[in-house]
């Protein structure tokens, strides 16, 4: 049997909508990773972009676990000496709490142009519950169900 390419016929784009409210980040952004890839799909194929887009709303309650609101920070360079910068993420979230998310899901994409333009293009990131892509129909994405505690015997 031969493996299945995808060709541009064989590909069919969906819209999600997930709500970010109390969702961990990473589970957040390694589930939207492979949606927006594509690697969801059985017609997934890794030189084309078969993904599906994907909005997130209520980025601003993204739920980060552990330390790392005082721990975590973003590193940037100016290109001079010395000029290292590091944000801690209580700041990036309270000012553009859509970076947050952004970054995620970009730290879980392949370092190549296919991810860069996908990222461009698949994801929207939104702080509050509003957004304005009501026309693309977007569908339901369950990303994260919490398991229920076990009670100690």
């Amino acid at each position: 049997m031969k493996t299945f390419t995808a060709t541009p016929k064989d590909i069919r784009h969906d819209w999600y909508v997930v709500d970010a409210t109390g969702v961990p980040l990473g589970r957040l952004a390694s589930r939207v990773a492979q949606v927006i890839r594509g690697k969801h799909k059985p017609t997934f194929t890794p030189h084309m972009d078969t993904g599906d887009g994907v909005i997130v709303v209520n980025a601003a309650k993204v739920r980060l676990t552990g330390r790392k609101l005082e721990q975590k920070g973003y590193f940037s360079h100016s290109g001079y000496m010395g000029h290292d910068k590091i944000t801690p993420v209580r700041n990036v979230l309270a000012k553009k709490p859509e970076r947050v998310v952004e970054k995620a899901v970009f730290g879980m994409l392949p370092k190549n142009s296919l991810s860069r333009q996908v990222l461009r293009h698949k994801l929207r990131v939104y702080a509050g519950a509003e957004h304005p892509h009501v026309a693309q129909q977007p569908a339901p994405l369950a990303v994260y169900a919490p398991k229920a505690k076990r009670k100690q015997a």
